[in-house]
């Protein structure tokens, strides 16, 4: 039979080891949290890029859907000018314009002029216009186009195995071409807009250098 104080003893030992449990799992909570689990944790800083750029959503990309809780972009694979695998991490550290486009979508082939004027004027080292491909067929096709249309600032991304667009529909943030993500340099989404837009206007100019921190 016990004594009491023998039971007094393995109380405490319990307590101490239960409350050495829920320190590890709230370490584990918390850097879940700051890894990319929960929103909160993963892009914190990115609520303040997207406060700047609410305000300029206006005219002509007044229809640029900016996130209340910034969330970390998907993980997306496809093939990087140089014909080698690319992921979206591995453009981190610069603000980024994803456009989703195809040769067979119209408006797409509209508004790329306008996509390669704005990295004219506004691409270098913190910030791109990463125009990404979505043709699975005839894939000699789209750098053509690029080339006949007179597009020479954008550098070609492409997704010839069509890995890409099924990830992103998942998270239903796609329901067509074109859409273009706002993307902090921390790989975080800013905003997402779906549908077409006239990327080198003053309104689209103004939200880009808000976007950067350039007022």
């Amino acid at each position: 039979m016990s004594s009491p104080r023998l039971a007094s003893s393995r109380k405490t030992r319990l307590a101490l080891v239960a409350g050495g449990l829920a320190a590890l799992l709230g370490l584990g909570a918390a850097l879940y949290g700051v890894a990319g689990g929960g929103n909160g944790g993963a892009c914190p800083l990115a609520k303040a890029t997207a406060a700047r750029v609410a305000p300029l959503a206006r005219g002509e990309v007044a229809a640029l859907q900016v996130a209340a809780s910034p969330k970390a972009a998907p993980a997306l694979a496809f093939t990087g000018p140089d014909g080698q695998p690319r992921t979206l991490a591995d453009l981190k550290g610069r603000t980024m314009l994803l456009n989703l486009w195809a040769t067979w979508c119209a408006p797409c082939k509209a508004e790329m002029p306008a996509l390669d004027r704005l990295q004219g004027e506004l691409g270098g080292q913190d910030f791109e216009v990463v125009a990404l491909n979505l043709d699975t067929r005839n894939p000699e096709r789209p750098p053509l186009w690029m080339k006949e249309n007179g597009i020479a600032r954008l550098a070609y991304y492409s997704d010839p195995g069509g890995r890409a667009l099924p990830v992103l529909q998942q998270g239903g943030d796609v329901v067509g071409l074109p859409t273009t993500f706002l993307i902090d340099p921390a790989g975080c989404e800013i905003g997402v807009m779906k549908g077409p837009a006239e990327w080198a206007s003053a309104d689209a100019l103004r939200l880009i250098r808000a976007a950067l921190g350039r007022g």
